[in-house]
């Protein structure tokens, strides 16, 4: 208990931390002092600019930041505990790749704006991108209508070189369109408002209340088919339901933001490490540690260059993830070869 209290201290802390940070930190740097006192009202002598900055710009940011953040990382703890697979991400089913092309032909084709403000053309294409690849993924997966996740794991594979092939082919027959196409691939928060966390919110609190309803199943699906089945679970509708909530969850976030990479793979095995395997606690701490990490991605992305420059978040995430789980690969197989 006094560990738990412990652990869960420091996420509060250390996301409070990044979140404060992500709003003080920019081409014009706000102290933590005038912050405060724009939250809570107290000092009319804060510059209406200044208000404009923080609750218009910087908190929606950092609002759409952590809750992407968080989301992925609770879609790799899914992936990872229905798929039976330490390496299983949001890139496995081939989701952010469907995404990546569905936003491909939006940019390459210029379709004409939908949405509230006109600018959600690209985000509604690569949501529909990331569907379609899921449907191909489901209709190659199943074997006598059951899903099994190593089928699930080739389809996915299948899907996503295939789709980028596609993106390659429509990059080299409208070099045009190039730069914005990779620029969007690599992930980016820059210039999102309000209006995309209202629209990604829903998924996010309908994926999060489905994953923590079935956190006692991901447990038993855990002990094999066969042993959760006999323990009363429906597996195939389990596994269902799972896999569309955190795909659909993944689909919402990278359709505003690009492809960002890392988040669902590394975070997961962290939250492991800490807190062990029960699956409640992992998505409860994945929540924190994901946002904590797109947190610190995302403020590093736009203030590492200085003024004015910014660079992709996802390029950040791949240099903050790669490394470190290149290290959680190396313990583990020095693990494995002592139980040997």
């Amino acid at each position: 208990m006094k560990r738990d209290i412990l652990i869960t201290s420091a996420c509060i802390f250390l996301f409070v931390l990044a979140f404060v940070w992500a709003l003080s930190a920019g081409s014009l740097f706000i102290s933590w002092e005038t912050l405060w006192k724009a939250f809570i009202g107290a000092d009319s002598d804060v510059d209406e600019s200044i208000r404009y900055i923080i609750f218009d710009i910087r908190l929606a940011r950092t609002v759409l930041a952590a809750v992407v953040g968080a989301a992925l990382a609770l879609s790799g703890v899914v992936y990872q505990g229905v798929l039976l697979n330490p390496l299983a991400d949001p890139y496995t089913l081939g989701v952010s790749t469907g995404a990546a092309f569905g936003a491909s032909v939006a940019i390459l084709f210029g379709v004409g704006s939908v949405g509230w403000s006109g600018h959600l053309t690209i985000p509604v294409a690569a949501f529909l991108g990331a569907l379609l690849a899921l449907c191909f993924v489901y209709l190659l997966g199943q074997i006598d209508g059951q899903f099994h996740p190593a089928n699930l794991i080739l389809a996915g594979i299948i899907v996503s070189t295939f789709l980028s092939a596609l993106i390659s082919l429509l990059k080299s027959l409208h070099e045009e369109s190039i730069s914005a196409i990779v620029f969007w691939i690599m992930g980016s928060l820059s210039g999102k408002t309000w209006e995309q966390v209202l629209i990604i919110l829903p998924y996010f609190l309908l994926g999060t209340v489905v994953m923590f309803y079935y956190s006692t199943e991901l447990d038993l699906l855990a002990l094999g088919d066969v042993q959760a089945m006999h323990l009363g679970v429906s597996v195939a509708r389990v596994r269902f339901v799972l896999l569309s909530v955190a795909s659909l969850m993944t689909a919402a976030s990278v359709s505003f933001t690009g492809i960002i990479g890392f988040v669902g793979l590394v975070v997961p095995h962290v939250v492991r490490l800490m807190v062990g395997p029960k699956h409640f606690r992992l998505l409860f701490y994945s929540i924190f540690a994901g946002g904590i990490l797109m947190l610190v991605a995302d403020t590093v992305s736009r203030t590492i260059l200085g003024e004015g420059q910014e660079i992709p978040v996802g390029v950040v995430t791949a240099l903050i993830g790669g490394p470190f789980f290149c290290l959680i690969l190396v313990r583990r197989r020095k693990e494995m070869g002592m139980s040997s």
